[in-house]
Parts: C-alpha cells; structure tokens; sequence
C-alpha cells in the first residue's frame, strides 16, 4: 500500500482545505496518509505526527508551500532517501514545480508509480574551533559567511583542496550547489548551474577587489574558508535557514557529501521552462510612465 505524507506552510491557511480535500481523495483511492502534527491539528486529521518523523514512515512526501517549506523538509527527508513533490501555493518555485491546478494529475501519476525522481546534490559543512567540531550540517541551497548588518568589510581566506586560492575583502561568500545558484548566489552575481552538473559555486558578496569573481570547481573538491577577520558580527548561515555565530580563526569546510535529496520531477516543466518563468525570460517591458 503506498504511504503519503503531508507537510505544509503553516502560518498560511490555504493548505488547510487543500489538505483536507486531498486527503479523502487518496483514502477512496486507497492510500494512507501521514500529516504533520500542526496541520493535523487544524484540519482533526486522524493520522497527525510530528514533521520529523514522516520521511521514515511514507513512500512519498508532498511538501505545500515555497522553496523556503521545501528546504526545511529535505534536509529531513535526505536522511531516509524519501521522494519530494513540492506543489506551490503561489507562483512556481524552483523546487516547488507544481501548482495547485496541476495537483492531482500528478497524484494519479504518482499512485500509477509513473513519475520520474532527480537526485539533488548536497554540501556538508564543518566548522572547526581550534582543534574542536563544533557543528555539522547537510545543506541542498548554499552555505553563507557574511558580516552583521553594521560591520566593516570581512577578510575570509580561501583554500582549494589545501591549496591557498586569495583572501577575500568582502560583504561576504556563497558557496552553492548547482540547485542554490538560483537563490542567493545568483542575486549576488553568481552563474546559473543546470542541477545536473556536479559543481561547486563560491561566489563574493559585495567583493572590494573588482578582479574576484566567482568560481566554479568539481564537487569532488574540498573548499575551506578560514575567518580571519577581527570583525566580531560575522555569521555562517545555512540554507537560509540556521545560523552560526563565527569567530577569528574558525575554519569552515565545505564538501559534496554522498546523500542527495530526492526530487519528483514535474512532468509538465523542466528546468528551463521554470528559468524563463521565474526570470521572464523574453518577455518585454512596456513603458515606465513618467
């Protein structure tokens, strides 16, 4: 019997009704659903469990919200290697490819096992204190270094598979996998990477020398930043979601690891299709009045 389960934006009501409506739909077609906890609550779904444990319980896991939801629950779901269909509630995401109208052709696809799953790349990072661990995590976007909102310019080195590459005077750094290009390091100046590329994105913020571009190395590469700044508001943050106060001295590495997130592909898009939307792609402007 396929297992479902439901995770969702939950300071939005919109997934409410959805959920409770595609609920009933799957039971009649004879498939289980799990729901996280906090929307179990809200809609009095019978089978309401805490959002960390669906990955090791359920074939399939949908996912309702933005990139940012789906972000969240694949760092989870990587751990037990379960499948992701993220459906958006707004506009289409990167991660997010399919919308509300699209919902159930692609369940009964799913239920007929016809559907198509990419494995996404993922980085871990350490974070090494003198000769102390002290924090590793799995990210699918991007590992961020930047300054508090009212520091100078950081200093970060940077090592190349232990070769020394520059130090860099900076806002900041990114380093991306090739599904993270198209968030921050993107808006920071940084390529656009198919995800089936397996490459590392490391791109300045903001750098002071004009000549420091991005790069673009093999995944197999170990990458290390070395915080040697006295700026004391400088802080690592993770898939834009957990953050680490850093210290002088701190030695960030950051390297392919061998788990990947799962991703149910939309039948109805691909990647590109997905660029052109969400960058308006030859579109034109029409005349700013005034």
């Amino acid at each position: 019997m396929l297992i479902i389960g439901i995770i969702a934006k939950n300071n939005i009501e919109e997934p409410f009704e959805i959920t409770k409506k595609l609920s009933n739909w799957l039971k009649k077609r004879g498939v289980d659903v799990y729901v996280e906890k906090e929307l179990g609550k809200k809609i009095r779904h019978p089978n309401s469990i805490d959002r960390r444990e669906i990955p090791k319980l359920v074939d399939v896991i949908l996912v309702f919200g933005g990139d940012g939801t789906f972000l969240g629950v694949a760092r989870e779901a990587c751990k037990y290697g379960t499948p992701i269909l993220g459906i958006n509630l707004g506009g289409l995401g990167f991660l997010t490819e399919v919308t509300i109208d699209e919902l159930y052709p692609m369940m009964e696809r799913i239920i007929d096992g016809d559907y198509e799953v990419e494995d996404r790349q993922m980085l871990i990072t350490s974070i090494r204190r003198g000769k102390k661990n002290i924090g590793t995590y799995e990210v699918l976007n991007d590992v961020v270094i930047n300054k508090g909102a009212l520091a100078r310019i950081i200093d970060l080195a940077i090592y190349i598979e232990d070769s020394h590459v520059t130090t860099y005077k900076a806002d900041g750094i990114i380093l991306a996998t090739p599904t993270g290009s198209t968030a921050y390091s993107l808006s920071a100046g940084g390529p656009i990477v198919h995800p089936g590329i397996p490459v590392t994105i490391i791109t300045p913020i903001c750098p002071h020398t004009l000549t420091n571009r991005p790069l673009v190395v093999s995944s197999k590469m170990k990458v290390e930043i070395k915080v040697t700044t006295q700026e004391p508001d400088t802080y690592l943050t993770l898939d834009g979601q957990i953050g680490v106060r850093l210290k002088t001295g701190d030695l960030i590495e950051v390297k392919r690891t061998d788990t990947s997130v799962k991703l149910i592909k939309s039948p109805f898009r691909d990647f590109f299709s997905i660029l052109k939307t969400k960058l308006m792609w030859g579109e034109r402007y029409g005349k700013i009045d005034g």
